[in-house]
């Protein structure tokens, strides 16, 4: 796999130097940018793969760099922020990042998320996505053309919306959706309701995904703000 060109959006510098440091220890090219208008200009100029965002940027919200990159790009961002609070996770995923990182962090997890990002910008630009009719992920197979699922080479007997669910999960493998995102896509709204809902039918498509104990976990729930799907 190719390494991304990453553009790293981080005013502390004890911090920048730590990604910077790593991301040339793994062969990663890279730029940086210490604030919001610069990092709007790199990202506009370089066409970064990945653009890893700190949130409290000296002249501007990381939310807004965010907001503003969406406008002409689908570039991957992950947030790597202080702020823990779930209301700030939520905000970011709904302007447009795709994962979010709380500081501090380990190495291991930042590279593990890069990689994670950086396969699914693969299947992005080769068009898999889009055209594979087939989605295989461990022993979980959806066939989308017949709309089946197996588990196992067993076909799994689904819901039409708990198959709704998996197959926006699976095109978003890696991807953190959060709770305002998934039920919109599936339900067009975004009340009180549809998230209880939503709650329920994550719960049983779970049971039916890992109904062994130990089996594998293909779905990761972000308490408070949404779910994922695992790549396996």
């Amino acid at each position: 796999m190719n390494k991304a060109l990453i553009l790293v959006v981080e005013d502390d510098r004890p911090i920048r130097n730590l990604i910077v440091t790593t991301l040339k220890t793994h062969d990663y090219k890279y730029i940086t940018a210490e604030n919001g208008s610069s990092a709007i200009l790199e990202a506009s100029s370089h066409k970064p793969e990945i653009i890893l965002l700190d949130l409290g940027l000296p002249d501007m919200e990381g939310v807004d760099v965010i907001k503003k990159v969406r406008t002409w790009s689908n570039v991957p961002i992950i947030v790597i922020s202080a702020r823990s609070e779930d209301v700030d996770k939520i905000e970011a995923l709904d302007a447009g990042a795709d994962d979010y990182i709380t500081k501090p962090f380990s190495v291991d997890e930042l590279l593990a998320r890069i990689r994670v990002t950086q396969r699914r910008l693969a299947l992005i630009q080769s068009g898999e996505e889009q055209e594979q009719a087939v989605f295989v992920n461990g022993e979980l197979k959806i066939d989308y053309t017949a709309g089946s699922t197996y588990l196992k080479d067993k076909e799994l007997h689904l819901t039409p919306i708990e198959y709704k669910l998996l197959c926006l999960l699976s095109h978003n493998v890696g991807k953190v959706l959060t709770h305002t995102y998934i039920t919109q896509q599936i339900w067009g709204s975004s009340l009180e309701n549809d998230v209880a809902s939503l709650r329920a039918f994550m719960a049983t498509l779970r049971k039916k995904l890992q109904p062994d104990k130990d089996g594998m976990q293909y779905i990761q729930t972000h308490i408070g703000i949404g779910y994922r799907m695992l790549k396996i």
